[in-house]
């Protein structure tokens, strides 16, 4: 077979299963999120990464303390986690326990007991994607994925074959319990990030980082 029409096939193929992957995976509102009925459509948010919300007007800059709860494995039945083993939800648990404590830890004393200027943070992880194998990382060199992948590029969009991480961000004032802020997120790497198509869970990490770096923007 010629090569050229080899690559073209690859090319066609690799972008037919994307786009198809691409659209199973949108988040919902957690049924059994303690702020699920607080959640709303976020219209803020062009980039698709964080579809609902809930905020209320907080000075984050009076909260010097913080109670990171330990990261929750979703069991309701709307759960996005498809065919991800056990093993590799409780990985990705204990990845954004430790990822998040990284970032917190560098704004706020991490603390246990309830008390003034203290957050109360629960993490709640909702679903996953893993990495599609080697097609994931091909994507990055065929031309039909460099095109894709341009585009998304652009538009900080989600890159071909990639995985992500689906969690929930939930923020009390730990002295009076009251939510100030709640959000559904998924994170994903950026589109041209080769390392992260490397491996089932490298995506799903790379987006726990992004994601921690995001709760901090907003906390600062």
């Amino acid at each position: 077979m010629d090569r050229s029409i080899a690559l073209r096939g690859l090319g066609t193929l690799v972008l037919g299963t994307a786009l198809a992957g691409c659209a199973s995976v949108a988040p919902v509102r957690y049924s059994e999120l303690a702020s699920s009925a607080y959640l709303a459509d976020d219209r803020s948010d062009a980039s698709g990464r964080v579809p609902y919300r809930y905020s209320t007007s907080v000075d984050w800059r009076s909260y010097r303390k913080v109670i990171l709860e330990p990261v929750v494995v979703y069991r309701g039945k709307d759960h996005q986690f498809g065919d991800i083993s056990d093993q590799d939800k409780a990985t990705l648990a204990t990845t954004m326990q430790t990822r998040f404590a990284e970032r917190l830890r560098s704004r706020f004393a991490l603390v246990r007991e309830r008390g003034p200027e203290t957050l109360r943070i629960r993490l709640t992880l909702t679903g996953a994607v893993t990495n599609t194998p080697v097609l994931g990382t091909l994507s990055r060199f065929d031309m039909a994925g460099a095109v894709y992948n341009g585009v998304q590029a652009a538009r900080d969009g989600e890159g071909m074959l990639t995985g992500s991480v689906i969690y929930s961000v939930e923020i009390f004032d730990a002295s009076t319990t009251r939510l100030l802020s709640a959000y559904v997120t998924r994170q994903y790497p950026g589109a041209y990030d080769i390392k992260a198509s490397v491996g089932a869970l490298a995506a799903a990490n790379a987006g726990i980082d992004k994601g921690a770096d995001a709760l901090m923007a907003q906390l600062n």
